[in-house]
C-alpha cells in the first residue's frame, strides 16, 4: 500500500506512450505556427491538473452524465481522426479565435491531444489496477516531460529543419489516424 516503483515505472510508461509526447512534436510545433506563443507552463499544468482530477471523479462523472468510457472513447477518437487528417492532407479545420495563444494552449493541446480521451481512459484502467498515489507520480512525471518538450519545440525544429517536420508531421498523422481507428474500433466493440 506504499510507493512501488514498479507501478510507478509501468503507469509513467503505458501514459507515455499514449500522450505520445514525441510523436506530437510536429502538432505543436504546428500550433506554434498558427497561433504564434504557446503557454508551456500553463498547458503542461492545465493537461496534469485534467488528468489528476479525472483519475478521481472521472468515472463518477460520465456516468453521473449518462456517458460511458467507451462513448466518451469514442468523441476522442474523432477528434484525433481530424487532427490526424489535418496533418496529413495539410488542411485546416480548426477555427483560431482572435485569443489564439491562449485558446491553442487549452484546446487543442491541453485537452484533447495531451490529456485527451486515450489518456483519460488509460488513468481509469491504470486505476482498476495500480495504487493511486503511484499513478499520481507517474502523471507528474509525464507532465514534467510534456513541459521539457513543449519549452523545447522551437529548437527541436531547428534541428530537424523545416523538410524534416514536413515529413515527420506526415509520419504521425498517419500513426494518429491509426491510434484514433483503433480507440474507435476497440470502444466500438464494447458498446455493441
Amino acid at each position: 500500500m506504499g510507493l512501488n516503483f514498479k507501478e510507478i515505472f509501468t503507469a509513467f510508461m503505458v501514459l507515455f506512450a499514449v500522450i505520445d509526447i514525441i510523436g506530437n512534436i510536429p502538432i505543436i510545433i504546428d500550433l506554434r505556427k498558427k497561433v504564434g506563443h504557446i503557454q508551456s507552463e500553463k498547458a503542461s499544468i492545465i493537461a496534469g491538473g485534467i488528468m489528476i482530477i479525472f483519475l478521481f471523479v472521472g468515472q463518477s462523472l460520465l456516468s453521473l452524465i449518462g456517458i460511458d468510457v467507451n462513448s466518451f472513447a469514442i468523441a476522442g477518437a474523432f477528434i484525433l481522426f481530424f487532427i490526424a487528417l489535418e496533418m496529413i492532407l495539410g488542411i485546416t479545420l480548426y477555427k483560431e479565435d482572435d485569443d489564439g495563444g491562449i485558446t491553442a494552449t487549452v484546446f487543442p493541446l491541453a485537452f484533447p491531444l495531451i490529456a485527451g480521451p486515450g489518456s483519460l481512459t488509460t488513468l481509469l484502467s491504470l486505476r482498476a489496477e495500480f495504487e493511486i498515489q503511484n499513478i499520481i507520480i507517474a502523471v507528474v512525471l509525464n507532465v514534467i516531460l510534456i513541459y521539457i518538450v513543449l519549452k523545447t519545440s522551437s529548437r527541436i525544429e531547428r534541428i530537424i529543419g523545416p523538410n524534416g517536420i514536413k515529413i515527420i508531421r506526415k509520419i504521425f498523422g498517419v500513426i494518429l489516424l491509426a491510434i484514433a481507428v483503433k480507440l474507435f474500433a476497440h470502444n466500438i466493440k464494447a458498446l455493441l
